[in-house]
């Protein structure tokens, strides 16, 4: 690979101290090189400071950095008043307001930039806070993340920063107290804490305090601990083959970690690229593919899915955010793309030119919270994304399939008009997370939630939606509705159910999605399970059983109408339709509703959260069960962004949807139109033309004089099963080398050697 004159530059820079040598004095050598690429990393490069949004977003710096120092009043706990270090982050809140400062003395245009009192002020906090706590003589307590993490990746940041103002004692402080909280041994064993996105934050705090040290086998230690991040898992922490990312051992996180993850990474592969330190390991490729593979099918018009952010849902609106910014879906999805534009530089042309093509069109689609002027990002992000929305490249459109990720239980369906996203607990997967005073009702959030887009409706789940909801009616989810107390069942994703069978098949397009459900703090047991199609969910539910003594309900959707939302809502024989939204099928006409007001604040769900209490109008529909059932069920169709005249015409077709079998053995549809016919065995059985020899998912697509067979095997045991489907075939056009043809002719009859993945295994027919 061509190096531009840059990188050229750096690596004769680098090549003037090999590994171990000193420095001469007065020299730029190396570690300068790297200090220099880090701030421009950092503090960004190549904008116009008099121009927007950078002008507001640096006076905004300033003013937040004024503030600070004027407040700011050392003391043997605290160095700012009312933030003492003991709770959660408060040595962390206090780096973070120095390096503020900092941004502001370094930056042109903040109103304080090269401020000499300023600058003796951020000396004066970084010295307190060494004094007092932050030095190899303190032991941590509390929380870990805290001192391994938040504290050293921020104190790193500024000491780099203000190099060249920084006594030799200074600096000489800074590393031991990193050596002292982050040492060598937290980067020898790929286990506990140390692992995915944590890992990434303790290797960037170690190469950084390599280069503020000048100690290149920190440096080496660093770029060497992050090989273990790399590699596909096949459990725990990390990156799956199916796209899947896993935090804290069970809990889907593909939102907030997920983004650490990639934004360390990206930020560490350019900052040693054309060093010695350059990280070369070939598994990072794996990481570049995980940008389109993984996370960007979970990206939707700047949002990513709530199902993946875990307990980060609870955040909203912090007590301690300066900026008061609303941490919801967009937040999360903007901070995503953002380290997407931080990867692209590593990535190859072809690779840049497709990021880029995403990256623009989630710019131009985000209406709910423009990307371009988002107050999350400091000027170094708006300028790379800026960079990116002025780039010839044209904006690429949402693309359209379906997403199965089986090893953290979720599932995305694309389609030209809508999204839906699945979320669900299994024995692998947590129900929810809760942990440091965040979150402490998620319970029910991976009891089969089905959360929806439609054009216009882009702010469904970012608009109050976490601090008013019913928690007990989670859209999609079948609940008993026993009161539980907040953190049931333990927090840091503790709470799983003893449940196998989760998981489906997908052919690219379409999905048989399934989950054997049992309840939290309950003995309720169902079987769910969601057939993705072209302009629908078709959902069904079987064997739904409770003796918790109170009643139990299937939430067919519970929609977030706004302030004062007064979309229309209209019932029909056997449809519902909500104007703005779309429309569901209840054929059996049990269908319950509920047009009311809810007033919730995020401390209600966060013990950081602000106390301000607003009210937001919500239209909910579901299906009694009643108390205590025995085998009841349940079938609705979900159709978003359908217009009234098709829901209801679609409810009067007869012929559109047959419901093959919905019980505890089996639930199998066909669409004749689609030429369609799914099935989720949950054991061996026959469903229509369809058997299975164990458990099982099946999904077979005719089109034309072809057709397609997919089988998963959700329970993952591994073990060979056949399939046989009672139609004609005359010859075989593919198989996938796990697809053993054992019949053709008068019926197909397959044995699969499934793996335990539960991936999707495909075999091409032509029929008779």
């Amino acid at each position: 690979m061509r190096m531009n004159r840059r990188a050229l530059f750096l690596a004769a820079a680098l090549s003037l101290t090999a590994a171990g040598a000193g420095r001469s004095e007065g020299a730029y050598d190396s570690y300068d090189a790297l200090r220099h690429r880090w701030l421009e990393l950092a503090l960004g490069t190549g904008y116009d400071p008099t121009a927007e949004p950078y002008a507001s977003r640096l006076a905004e710096t300033g003013t937040l950095a004024r503030g600070f120092r004027n407040t700011m009043a050392p003391a043997a706990t605290s160095l700012w008043p009312g933030h003492p270090y003991d709770p959660p982050a408060g040595i962390t809140q206090s780096y973070s307001r120095l390096w503020t400062m900092t941004q502001a003395y370094l930056k042109t245009g903040t109103g304080s930039t090269g401020d000499p009192e300023l600058l003796a002020d951020i000396l004066r906090g970084l010295d307190h806070l060494s004094a007092t706590v932050y030095n190899p003589s303190t032991t941590r307590y509390g929380n870990w993340w805290e001192w391994q993490i938040g504290s050293p990746r921020l104190l790193m940041d500024i000491a780099l920063a203000l190099h060249d103002h920084l006594t030799d004692d200074r600096r000489a402080a800074a590393c031991a107290a990193v050596d002292h909280f982050v040492p060598d041994s937290a980067l020898a064993d790929y286990s506990g804490t140390s692992t995915g996105a944590n890992r990434v934050d303790l290797c960037r705090s170690v190469a950084l305090r390599g280069i503020l040290g000048r100690e290149p086998a920190k440096i080496a230690l660093a770029r060497d601990a992050l090989s273990p991040v790399f590699p596909y898992v096949t459990k725990g922490d990390g990156l799956y083959a199916d796209g899947s990312f896993v935090q804290h051992t069970r809990v889907a996180y593909s939102g907030t970690y997920g983004q650490v993850l990639l934004d360390g990474l990206g930020r560490l592969f350019a900052l040693l690229a054309g060093s010695p330190w350059e990280v070369t390991d070939p598994n990072r490729q794996l990481v570049l593919d995980s940008v389109e593979h993984a996370f960007a099918p979970l990206i939707h018009d700047g949002l990513i899915m709530d199902g993946v952010n875990g307990r980060a849902i609870s955040r909203g609106h912090l007590k301690s955010d300066e900026r008061q910014i609303l941490r919801g879906d967009h937040f999360h999805g903007h901070g995503v793309i953002a380290a997407f534009a931080l990867l692209a530089g590593g990535a190859s042309p072809a690779e840049r030119e497709r990021w880029y093509g995403r990256i623009k069109g989630w710019i131009e689609r985000d209406t709910v919270s423009p990307v371009l002027t988002a107050r999350q990002f400091p000027v170094a992000d708006l300028a790379r994304l800026h960079s990116i929305a002025d780039s010839a490249v044209p904006a690429a459109p949402e693309p359209v399939g379906h997403h199965l990720f089986a090893a953290m239980d979720r599932a995305v369906h694309r389609r030209p008009g809508f999204v839906a996203s699945i979320a669900m607990a299994s024995d692998r997967v947590a129900h929810y997370e809760c942990g440091n005073g965040e979150n402490p009702r998620g319970w029910h959030t991976g009891a089969g939630m089905l959360s929806w887009w439609v054009p216009g409706q882009g702010g469904q789940y970012t608009d109050w939606f976490w601090p008013t909801v019913d928690w007990y009616r989670l859209p999609g989810t079948t609940v008993s509705t026993r009161r539980l107390p907040d953190r049931a069942g333990g927090e840091w994703g503790e709470p799983r159910p003893d449940a196998r069978w989760v998981g489906g098949v997908t052919d690219g397009e379409y999905a048989a999605v399934g989950q054997h459900l049992k309840g939290l703090g309950s003995n309720l047991q169902a079987r769910k399970s969601w057939f993705c199609v072209a302009d629908a969910v078709i959902c069904l539910g079987a064997g739904i059983t409770c003796a918790d003594g109170v009643p139990v309900e299937t939430v067919v959707d519970n929609r977030n109408l706004g302030e004062n939302g007064d979309a229309a809502f209209v019932r029909g024989d056997g449809w519902a339709h909500l104007e703005g939204h779309g429309g569901w099928l209840v054929p059996d006409g049990r269908l319950r509703t509920l047009r009311e007001d809810r007033t919730g604040a995020w401390s209600d769900i966060n013990t950081g959260g602000t106390t301000e209490r607003r009210t937001r109008r919500w239209q909910t529909l579901w299906l009694d069960h009643g108390a205590d059932p025995e085998d009841a069920d349940y079938l609705y169709v979900l159709m978003p962004g359908a217009p009234r005249r098709t829901v209801a015409a679609r409810a009067a077709d007869r012929h559109w949807l047959s419901v093959l079998a919905n019980d505890t053995g089996c639930q199998a549809v066909r669409v004749p139109s689609l030429g369609l016919t799914a099935a989720n065995f949950w054991r061996a059985g026959s469903a229509g033309p369809l058997t299975a020899s164990t458990a099982a998912s099946v999904l077979v697509r005719r089109d034309g004089r072809t057709a397609t067979l997919s089988v998963g095997e959700p329970p993952r045991t591994g073990a060979p099963l056949e399939i046989t489907w009672d139609r004609p075939v005359r010859s075989v056009v593919r198989a996938d080398d796990t697809v053993e043809v054992l019949a053709t002719g008068r019926r197909l009859r397959v044995r699969v050697t499934p793996g335990r993945a539960c991936a999707s295994h495909e075999c091409e027919v032509a029929l008779s």
